[in-house]
C-alpha cells in the first residue's frame, strides 16, 4: 500500500495532465480533439492523444486543451484529430500518428500554420 505522501505525489504529477484535457473556459481556448471510437484506438488514437498531451506539458502551452470524443465518421482516416482555434476555422488532421502530432502542435498551435500535407479529405 502507498502512503499519503506517495498518493500526493502521484497526484500532483499528473494535475497538469488533468488541467490540459478538463479546463472550464473553453471559448477562449484552442481545443485539441482526437477521435476515440473503435476505429480510432485501433488505428492508434491513444498514442496519438498521449503524444498531444506530452508535448503540450513539455511545451508549457497555456490555454491548449486537449479532449476525446467517439467516432469522428471516416474511419478509414483514423487517427483523426480536430484542432479549433477561437477565431479560426477548424481543422481536421488524418492518419495522425505520433510524430505527426507532435509536428501540428509545433507547426499549427504554436506557429499558426495549417499542416495541409496531413488534412483529412473530407
Amino acid at each position: 500500500m502507498k502512503s499519503i505522501a506517495d498518493i500526493m505525489a502521484i497526484r500532483e504529477a499528473m494535475q497538469s495532465q488533468i488541467i490540459l484535457r478538463d479546463n472550464a473556459d473553453a471559448e477562449k481556448e484552442t481545443h485539441i480533439i482526437v477521435g476515440m471510437g473503435t476505429c480510432g484506438i485501433n488505428a492508434g488514437a491513444r498514442t496519438v492523444f498521449n503524444a498531444l498531451v506530452d508535448e503540450i506539458e513539455t511545451r508549457e502551452l497555456k490555454g491548449v486543451r486537449v479532449t476525446r470524443t467517439g467516432c469522428m465518421g471516416d474511419c478509414a482516416e483514423e487517427p483523426l484529430v480536430e484542432v479549433r482555434i477561437p477565431g479560426k476555422d477548424v481543422v481536421k488532421y488524418a492518419n495522425v500518428d505520433a510524430q505527426k502530432a507532435v509536428e501540428i502542435i509545433e507547426k499549427h498551435i504554436v506557429g499558426g500554420t495549417v499542416c495541409a500535407e496531413y488534412l483529412a479529405k473530407a
